[in-house]
């Protein structure tokens, strides 16, 4: 019962709630973001969780394909399989995870191609009528396929365009009647730069810039007489600089920010406030406490945009729809900075810290990570601690991520 209870309140959190139900709230109330299919913005892989969820700008490795698929034909490795396991709500349950494997292959010196499954799993639900029943199984999960082709520019700029099949089986058989999964598709925009070794003194280095669009796509239902849902479409930036101390110890620093696409929750008008604007003992209607007219039909947008609008004028919307005013908008990028040392490319150490806002979720988090080099297979391990009042779901989790490198030394960026 209470593995039942958990899991309905973790589809609460997931799935958008259809009410709107407040009095008139101050502007400076929260209003969180919330989309469709939102893990597909958890890191998924050890080594960009350990730099503070970020990789659109990190260096190329067998997981650009969720951050920046246009990184892979930098890579000195012919191709390469990645595969990780990141535990969620670990200290709760032990059968919800996100597991990711990836392939990509340089095809030449100026293309390459990739693809990814990741795989959601709530874990086993149990309904039961009664005693004398057999217990029933759920097991909702989410997915998403995606395919990456990366094509070379010129020798230090790159961008690529990756396709995506999101599915989301949130819906139980034991509850709904009509519990088809829900799905849509996606695609992402990315490009990468990476400069030619310069001389700086003591040292050499190296700058790396990037970016990428994600999860543009249509809205989608949970059910047929549902609220359209966002894909988390994403704006991702990213700058980092290599410091090349010689053949042996390099240290790596980025830093990110992010933003999600999608229309800012308005403030809503959804009852009516009475003032007695002229002393004489008698309420005034239709005049809300902050001195302002709102209508008599509860539900009337009082501050910000209609947020019920397709996809692309998301988009544009998103940019300038926060009812707060620019000040707002601000608060709803994220950002990350990161470093990484690495020893003779066998052996790595990585920190990393993520922020945002207090009103736009509270994520902050501190993580720290290592990695291994043998021969062909890479290690990668990473721990995160919440610097937040709000605790992450992902706090004191260990996430494990393995790469095979195939015919490693093909090709020579560095």
């Amino acid at each position: 019962m209470k593995k039942l209870i958990l899991s309905i309140s973790i589809f609460l959190l997931i799935i958008k709630v259809n009410a709107q139900t407040t009095i008139i709230p101050n502007a400076n109330d929260s209003r969180v973001i919330t989309t469709g299919i939102p893990f597909v913005l958890i890191a998924s892989d050890a080594r960009a969780a350990s730099l503070g969820d970020m990789g659109v700008a990190t260096s190329v490795d067998a997981y650009s394909q969720q951050w920046n698929s246009s990184k892979y034909v930098f890579s000195e490795t012919k191709s390469g399989i990645g595969v990780s396991y990141t535990p969620y709500l670990s200290k709760l349950v032990n059968d919800i995870f996100l597991g990711n494997i990836t392939y990509f292959n340089r095809i030449d010196e100026r293309s390459a191609f990739a693809a990814s499954l990741r795989y959601f799993s709530l874990g086993d639900i149990e309904f039961v009528s009664d005693e004398f029943s057999t217990a029933l199984i759920q097991r909702p999960n989410e997915l998403t396929i995606d395919g990456s082709y990366a094509l070379r520019l010129s020798d230090q700029f790159a961008m690529s365009v990756a396709m995506r099949y999101l599915r989301s089986d949130l819906r139980l058989d034991g509850v709904d009647g009509d519990a088809t999964p829900a799905s849509t598709f996606g695609v992402d925009i990315s490009g990468y730069y990476q400069s030619e070794e310069n001389a700086y003194g003591d040292f050499n280095g190296r700058w790396r810039m990037g970016f990428a669009i994600q999860n543009l796509g249509p809205k989608f239902k949970y059910d047929q007489g549902g609220q359209e849902n966002f894909q988390p479409t994403n704006l991702r930036l990213g700058a980092g600089f290599d410091f090349i101390f010689d053949q042996y110890n390099k240290v790596s620093v980025t830093a990110e920010v992010a933003k999600l696409l999608v229309p800012t929750p308005p403030i809503y008008g959804t009852e009516f406030n009475y003032t007695d604007e002229n002393g004489n003992g008698q309420y005034d209607e239709n005049v809300d406490t902050l001195g302002e007219q709102i209508s008599q039909v509860n539900g009337v947008i009082y501050k910000g945009q209609d947020p019920n609008v397709d996809f692309l004028s998301g988009i544009f919307q998103s940019f300038g729809d926060a009812p707060g005013g620019f000040s707002e908008e601000l608060k709803e990028f994220t950002w990350s900075l990161g470093a990484e040392y690495l020893y003779q490319d066998s052996f790595a150490f990585r920190a990393g810290y993520f922020n945002e806002s207090e009103e736009k979720g509270a994520r902050k988090f501190l993580a720290l990570g290592a990695g291994f080099k043998y021969n062909v297979v890479n290690i990668d391990l990473s721990y995160l601690f919440s610097a937040s009042k709000v605790q992450s779901p992902l706090e004191n989790t260990l996430r494990f991520s393995l790469t095979f490198n195939i015919g490693a030394g093909t090709y020579n960026e560095y």
